[in-house]
């Protein structure tokens, strides 16, 4: 006669389905609670990873007189490109949406928002930062003017004030005090240094130095 009592074998063997049941249970739970938000963020990071090995372009350009060969992506800014591949600093991320003014730059003398400015549309172009304005251990004027002047507090967005301030001049658009202010609208500055970049601008102009 047959006995129903479990031998050693029969209750290993259900163990064994027991454990593969319960892992196999967890991995599928595991995946149905995984929120999409979470699925989609990890498949756009595989996405950027890619973008970056595969579009990326080569970018030939003058910076503060210097030629360097580059290769970025397509959508990379300017401004991302002077900060984060050149180390050009000075040029500010302020509010990214051209808006603020802290990122201004010259491109072949004229001022323009880098961050509004893709990069690899400055192939041939000449570029002038912050760090280009000085001629070695000399300042430029208007830098010396906005330091006499206390034409900046915090000083985050001074460096495109002073971009903008010397394209102001060349741009003859340095008449007046409503003048300045009228063609310094483009840069923010949130500690309201406006009355002593104003006057730093002023001097430059009348004193007749090389902007």
């Amino acid at each position: 006669m047959k006995s129903d009592k479990p031998t050693p074998e029969t209750t290993d063997v259900k163990d064994s389905s027991r454990r593969d049941f319960l892992k196999q249970s967890t991995l599928l739970t595991a995946v149905a609670v995984t929120p999409v938000v979470a699925i989609k963020a990890a498949n756009d990071h595989m996405d950027e990873h890619l973008a970056a090995v595969f579009e990326k372009m080569p970018l030939k350009m003058e910076v503060n007189g210097k030629t360097v060969n580059l290769s970025v992506e397509p959508r990379s800014t300017l401004l991302d490109i002077l900060r984060e591949q050149l180390d050009l600093t000075g040029t500010k991320k302020g509010c990214d949406h051209g808006q603020c003014g802290a990122c201004t730059v010259h491109v072949d003398g004229h001022r323009i928002n880098s961050c509004l400015t893709l990069g690899i549309m400055m192939s041939g172009k000449k570029i002038t930062t912050i760090e280009g304005l000085a001629k070695g251990d000399q300042l430029h004027p208007m830098q010396e003017a906005f330091i006499k002047h206390d034409g900046f507090q915090c000083g985050y967005c001074t460096p495109g004030q002073i971009m903008s301030a010397v394209s102001c001049i060349r741009e003859g658009h340095a008449g007046s005090e409503h003048e300045i202010r009228e063609y310094m609208s483009g840069n923010v500055c949130r500690c309201g240094a406006y009355p002593n970049i104003v006057n730093a601008i002023l001097e430059v102009k009348d004193g007749g130095f090389a902007v």
